[in-house]
């Protein structure tokens, strides 16, 4: 079994409704994300997943994120974008496109600093 990953980066704004502290205000952050696939065999070159191929998805899924208040994208619209369910999201849209029966979205980590992220897998 390999393992594969890629780190990308976005800046958003988004605010927690129900929140007793500080996060209920809307507030910014340098999120980080990385998207670890998993695959069981390689192709006749020896690569798991070509690395261009998962940057221009996840990239493509980021790019709807990048500089946006995300508590007003229409997905969040009636939860609330905690780094748990930002990583949800993004594991479920990234496996969409790039789960093939060989290769599988295993985890997606979502950090909104360097100490503190969350992971989500199925």
């Amino acid at each position: 079994m390999f393992e594969i990953d890629i780190t990308r980066s976005f800046s958003a704004a988004h605010c927690l409704q129900g929140y007793q502290g500080d996060c209920s205000a809307l507030h910014g952050h340098n999120w980080t994300v990385q998207a670890v696939l998993r695959a069981e065999k390689l192709d006749q070159i020896g690569i798991a997943v070509d690395f261009k191929k998962l940057k221009q998805e996840l990239d493509a899924i980021l790019d709807n994120y990048d500089h946006t208040n995300i508590s007003e994208l229409d997905e969040f619209k009636t939860i609330n974008p905690t780094s748990e369910i930002i990583a949800q999201v993004i594991y479920r849209k990234l496996s969409a496109k790039m789960n093939d029966g060989n290769v599988k979205v295993a985890r997606i980590r979502v950090c909104e600093s360097p100490a503190s992220g969350a992971t989500y897998f199925e």
